[in-house]
This record gives structure tokens, sequence and C-alpha cells, in this order.
């Protein structure tokens, strides 16, 4: 046999001998029957997946076990109302004893740390510690739990006959309760091949789905680079700064300052002070046109009285 096909007989032998009681002990945490087989083939999905990981852990079917707990269990399954653990149990067993409806109804009424604590240490039998370890607690916390979880049930079901027993013997009754709640329901488990391609499809499609965002990013990012100038592009409604502008005298003659001594920067000076003056009683640019057509005038006037003759003047 290949390394392959060992792995695959391997897996295929831990799913017939646990995959019929995990799916009961899930209806206990659930009371849906079908989240129960939905959060079993979930565990040993994850299982194939992570084989190399599994093969080697001490207990292959606690770690199974776990990641069926933890999917059934999930937060998010609250919003949604098919996947909220039921209130009353669903197609429960019509052979099974009315007693044992009514212990179901009850665990099912417990929050879910406490049923998980409960079902984990009364129902399969794992100590104190290995619970407090499945659970991801404190072993005081996980005492809590279990003596919580007791108190709710022996409140609840006074028949049982739980007060008044230490908790070891307290234990002992649920465990026999449990025992008998689980035979009773009938569950029929996918085959161990059905499994593995569904784990192997999954993988195929993450990892598909994870090449398409990475190959989006980039198109993206490539779009971004080739549509984003490189440089400074001017809006076409931002004038351009220029220069400040040197106030022109009415006669448009420049050398009627040149026998002041004054410069250049101190006729813009000036300019600019009567600028801010004359803003206030006339626009710059009629002041400026009004100017040129005396200019203008004047000229004509000169061009005027040269080409007339000596009589006629």
């Amino acid at each position: 046999m290949t390394q392959r096909e060992q792995a695959a007989a391997a897996f295929d032998d831990l799913h017939t001998r646990h995959a019929a009681a995990l799916m009961r002990q899930a209806y206990l945490l659930t009371g849906r029957p079908w989240l129960a087989r939905r959060a079993v083939e979930q565990g040993f999905r994850l299982a194939w997946q992570r084989w190399p990981q599994v093969a080697v852990d001490p207990d292959p079917a606690g770690w199974v076990r776990a990641a069926a707990y933890e999917y059934a269990l999930k937060p998010w399954h609250g919003l949604c109302p098919g996947l909220r653990t039921a209130r009353r149990p669903r197609r429960f067993a019509a052979t099974g004893d009315p007693a044992d409806r009514a212990l179901l109804r009850a665990l099912l009424a417990l929050p879910a740390p406490y049923r998980r604590a409960l079902l984990l240490h009364d129902g399969v039998g794992l100590g104190l510690y290995e619970t407090a370890a499945e659970i991801e607690a404190s072993t005081p916390a996980a005492a809590g739990r279990l003596t919580h979880a007791r108190e709710r049930i022996a409140a609840r079901l006074p028949e049982l006959g739980l007060d008044g027993h230490p908790p070891v013997r307290q234990g002992e009754l649920l465990r026999t309760r449990f025992t008998a709640l689980t035979a009773a329901q009938q569950v029929t488990p996918a085959a161990a091949e059905r499994v593995r391609g569904d784990a192997e499809r999954s993988a195929l499609r993450t990892t598909r789905a994870g090449f398409g965002l990475a190959g989006a990013f980039v198109l993206v990012l490539l779009v971004m680079m080739i549509a984003t100038p490189d440089h400074y592009t001017r809006s076409p409604h931002k004038p351009l700064a220029t220069a400040p502008q040197i106030r022109v005298s009415p006669s448009g003659h420049h050398g009627a300052h040149a026998g002041s001594g004054k410069t250049d920067t101190g006729r813009t000076n000036i300019g600019k002070t009567d600028a801010k003056k004359a803003s206030r009683k006339k626009p710059p640019h009629k002041k400026h046109r009004d100017a040129a057509v005396r200019k203008r005038l004047r000229e004509l006037r000169q061009l005027r009285a040269a080409r007339l003759s000596p009589d006629v003047r």
C-alpha cells in the first residue's frame, strides 16, 4: 500500500468506529439531527485535511470530537433560526422513554458551556482534567460548570434523585441516563469515502478562492498604477500666479518719473499703495481704458494739427 492508501485506510477505520457515537453526542448538544450530522462530517473533513497532524495525535477521536463540538456550538449559529440549539428535541426516537425526553429538554435548556462540560464529563466519561483541557478552561472553572449544570438538572428534574448525593454519585447517575438516551437514537453516518472526497473538494475550492482573491488584488493594483498619473497636472480652472502689476501713469510716458531718482522697486510700492486707494473708487481696468482713450484722442488732435495748413490754422 502507498502512503496515501495507508492514510485513507486509517481514516476510514477512525470514521467507522466513532462517527455514529459522535453524531449521538452532537444530537444531545443541539437537539437537531441534521445539525449533529453536519457537525460530525465537518469534524472528519478537517481531520482528513490535517491528517498528518491528527494521525500523530494521542487521541484522534478526541481531536475529531473537539472539532465537531466547536462547529455544533458556533456562536454565529444563534443568528440563524435553523442553526440555533433547539428548545425541544427534533425527531426524538419514538421508542425512547418519556423521562429521557424530559432529560434532553433539561440538557438543552442549559447554557452551551455548561452543556458541553456536563456531556464530556458525565456523558463521554472524561476526567475533570481532560474535560477542562478540551473546553479550554481551567480545572476550577470546569468543576464550577459541572456543579452548576448538575444543580440545574436536579432542580428541573427532581425525579432523577440527584439531590443529597455526592458529586461522584451524581455523575454516575447522569452517565447511566445519558448512555440510555444516546442509545435510543438511530443515526446513519455518511460513508468515509464520501467524507474524504468532500474534504478534498473543499480544500481545492478554498485554494482556488485564495488564488482568485490574490489575482484580483494584483489586477486592481495594476489598474490603479496605470490610471494614476505620475506627475502633477494643473487644473484648467486655476489661473497661474503672475508677477505684481506696475501702475502706469495716465499719460502713458514712463520717463515722467525718470528724473525723480526713484527706482523700479519704489514705483512698484507706490503703485501698490495707489492701487489700493483707487480700487475703492474705480476698477483698474476701467481706469486703464479711460487713459488709453485720452491718449488716443490726444494723438489724433496732434495729427490733425500737423496736417492743417498755416492759413487754415
